[in-house]
Formats: C-alpha cells, structure tokens, sequence
C-alpha cells in the first residue's frame, strides 16, 4: 500500500472509463447511469436559466459609465460568478444523483473489485441484497450531507468577502475536490464495513491520491454531456485507486 501522486491518482478517471466498458461489467452501468441521466437532464434547464438571471444583475455595471476598470471588473465578476455557479451547481447535484443511486454504486464498486483482484461474484444480485444495504448506504449519504453542510457554508460565505473572496474560489474547488474524493472513495471502502470517518481518516493520510482524483472528477461533473457519465465512471475508478493503493494488504 504505497502514497500514490497527484498526476498518478487523476489518471484513474481513465481507469475507471476504462472498467465500465469492460464485458461482465457493463451491465451494472446503467442504473447509476440513467440515475445521472435523469438528475443532470431534469434539473440542467434550470441551472441555465437560473446562473443567467444571476449574471444579469452584473449588468448594472454599465450605468456606471465605459471607463475601462469598471469593464474589466465586471469581467472578471462575470467569470468569477459563473465558476462558483456551475461548480457548486454541478457538487450539489451529483450528491443528489449519489444519494439516489448509492445501492447501485455501492454494487458497481463491488463488481469492480471483484474483477479486479479476481474474484467470482455471484452472477446477478437480487433485489432483496440491494434492499439490505440500502440502511448502511443511507447513513453513510447523511454523514456526508452533515459534513458538507458544515463545511461548505463558511465556504460559500466567503465568496462574498472583499479581498478574500480572490482566493475564496479556488478553496471551494480544493474542497470540492476532496469531497468528491470522499464520496466515491466511500464505496469500496463501505462494502468492506467502513464508516464515512473511517474514509476520512484513511484519505488524511493520502491526500495526493485525494486531491489527485477528486480534481480530475470535480473539473469534469462541470463539463456538459461529460458530467452525465461521471458517476459511474468515478465509481469504478474510486475502486481501482481504492484496490491498488488503499485497501490494506
């Protein structure tokens, strides 16, 4: 179990594309897909139209005549605005998206690992095994919305403070990442009886391998269309990193 960098720890992202088209595996893909779908299609009208509303009110700006400061900064606000919507935007829905199908993830990050170090899973779960895990997997969705909550409000407060609000986006990004690092990360740990602390505490100790991987996946759950197929794939990557460099041997 070595210390994985932050280059290194980014490229399971590819691995775990990579794993989901992999035949045997395909199959436990599209729940947590058409989860994704649903979330990201039925709520992606509304973000749009919202984040625009939003980035009107900057037009204000320009009753304040055409001198060039006052053109540059409301640029700059423009661009600094639209960042933190979309991020913070896409964060929040992929919790949704996660929290909805946590069963099939938690299942997927099982039949991953399986693959991986050559096991034989039993060939189609049942419903009532889905069913039995739904309780821990719940559980271990709440612990991270508490965790978030209590994180993310002096976070976002930020954004709005003079001169640190320079800095404040890229603190929300860094936290993003290492939520998301969080989040996957939870599932193959969770299927072998790991609590939400027990993710922390193990990801403290490599955050490289967190910050490598949870940017890679926060950069991408912004991008249109790429942010639909994220969940699954970080799944499946999250369990790769967790199989090669957290897991313990």
């Amino acid at each position: 179990m070595n210390n994985p960098g932050f280059a290194q720890s980014a490229s399971y992202v590819a691995t775990g594309w990579k794993l989901v088209r992999t035949p045997g595996l395909r199959r436990f893909v599209w729940m947590p897909l058409l989860v994704n779908l649903l979330v990201f299609g039925g709520f992606g009208w509304w973000i749009n139209s919202w984040a625009t509303s939003w980035l009107d009110t900057l037009a204000l700006f320009s009753q304040w005549g055409d001198w060039w400061i006052v053109n540059a900064l409301q640029t700059v606000l423009h661009w600094l605005v639209t960042l933190v919507l979309l991020f913070t935007l896409a964060f929040m829905f992929t919790l949704v998206a996660n929290l909805i199908g946590a069963p099939f993830n938690g299942l997927l990050a099982e039949r991953v690992e399986a693959h991986l170090v050559g096991e034989v899973a039993d060939p189609a779960p049942s419903w009532l095994t889905l069913v039995k895990s739904v309780p821990r997997l719940m559980m271990s969705e709440l612990s991270k919305l508490i965790y978030l909550v209590i994180c993310i409000v002096p976070l976002l407060i930020l954004q709005f403070v003079p001169l640190i609000n320079i800095v404040a986006p890229l603190l929300l990004f860094l936290f993003g990442a290492w939520m998301f690092a969080l989040e996957y990360m939870d599932y193959p740990m969770g299927n072998h009886g790991a609590l939400f602390k027990d993710v922390r505490k193990a990801m403290r100790k490599k955050r490289k391998a967190a910050y490598g991987f949870g940017s890679c996946v926060a950069l991408l759950s912004t991008v249109p269309l790429v942010n639909l197929f994220i969940m699954p794939v970080a799944v499946a990557g999250a369990t790769a990193l967790y199989v090669d460099h957290v897991r313990e041997r």
